[in-house]
């Protein structure tokens, strides 16, 4: 009997061992993905998929004298170049280039992951699946498990030889995938067209044209506004909270940005002008949901790649604690 026992002790030691290394070798990978995103020279299609809907996009990323540049143009819909620069997004139109708000979030895909991984470490469980083929490349799949029903699980494909991310879904309840953006098309490396088409060329922006401010720029300055949120999902952190001025809005909003590392909460706070999108209620696109709610003739707004749920916990936990 106490042999009997001291086995099933060992093996269960070994299996904890095995799981363990598994975690660790899952997070080496995503670290791998971080950098790679940043550091590697590709150009290629993809697809964003959420509902029925499908969205295509080409990209193109290159590093040169040491900076980074990526183009980003939509291939339906309205057309649509993004340009982004040293943590600056640009929008070109009209032969010039205008400086934009950056946006977070998986709308930076393929390099949207994370630089700090202790707090996913600690509400996040991952799993190697195997390799698989995404564009025409070999792909390791990682499954990063949510440990509670309060964020989303991710499912990665990381080129194996690069460390790239090829393709990223976002599961919800039973696994349902809710979003999911892949490389339909892909050249790594190599000679990268550096004329994106005739819109630029990395000489443009080299120079003035970045290091120029236009007036549509402003820099939004910290504050500490003296709304908090008292519920929130175990390894969210704030991040940011800045006072800006929005689209359609009589006055400056404040924003207070929460992150765990794979997902964001946004909190939008500002007086309730009674216009009509000021209805409470909650919409969805993807992944990411959007909740409003009236509070003591305030309109607060919450913004969160995470499951619709969490969005409206933290929205109700929102209050005014004073400066």
């Amino acid at each position: 009997m106490k042999l009997r026992i001291a086995l099933c002790g060992l093996l269960l030691a070994v299996g904890t061992n095995l799981y363990a290394e598994e975690d660790l070798a899952g997070f080496d990978w995503l670290e791998i993905a971080t950098f790679a995103g940043h550091q590697t020279d590709y150009s290629g299609g993809f697809v964003y998929q959420f509902g029925n809907q499908v969205e295509t996009s080409s990209i193109v990323h290159v590093n040169d004298a040491d900076r980074e540049y990526e183009k980003l143009e939509s291939l339906d819909g309205p057309k649509r170049e993004l340009i982004r620069h040293g943590g600056q997004v640009w929008s070109y139109a009209h032969g010039k280039l205008v400086q934009l708000d950056s946006p977070q979030g998986s709308d930076r895909f393929p390099s949207f992951l994370p630089e700090q991984l202790s707090a996913l470490k600690a509400n996040y469980q991952a799993k190697l699946l195997g390799v698989e083929r995404v564009a025409g490349y070999n792909a390791q799949v990682i499954l990063f498990q949510s440990n509670d029903n309060l964020r989303y699980t991710h499912k990665l494909w990381i080129h194996t030889d690069t460390g790239l991310l090829l393709k990223a879904a976002v599961l919800g309840d039973k696994n349902r995938v809710v979003e999911q953006y892949a490389f339909t098309q892909l050249q790594i490396g190599g000679k990268i067209d550096r004329t994106w088409g005739g819109t630029c060329d990395l000489a443009d922006l080299h120079g003035q044209t970045l290091a120029a401010t236009p007036d549509e720029a402003k820099s939004f300055p910290p504050t500490n506004s003296g709304w908090v949120a008292d519920v929130l999902p175990a390894g969210f952190k704030k991040i940011l909270e800045i006072l800006r001025p929005m689209p359609g809005r009589h006055a400056p909003v404040i924003q207070i940005v929460y992150s765990d590392g794979l997902g964001a909460i946004s909190i939008f706070i500002e007086p309730d002008d009674r216009d009509e999108d000021d209805a409470e209620g909650l919409s969805s696109r993807g992944a990411v949901n959007l909740y409003h709610k009236l509070l003591n003739q305030h309109l607060i707004t919450k913004l969160g790649e995470v499951p619709p749920h969490t969005v409206m916990q933290v929205a109700d936990s929102v209050r005014y604690n004073g400066k």
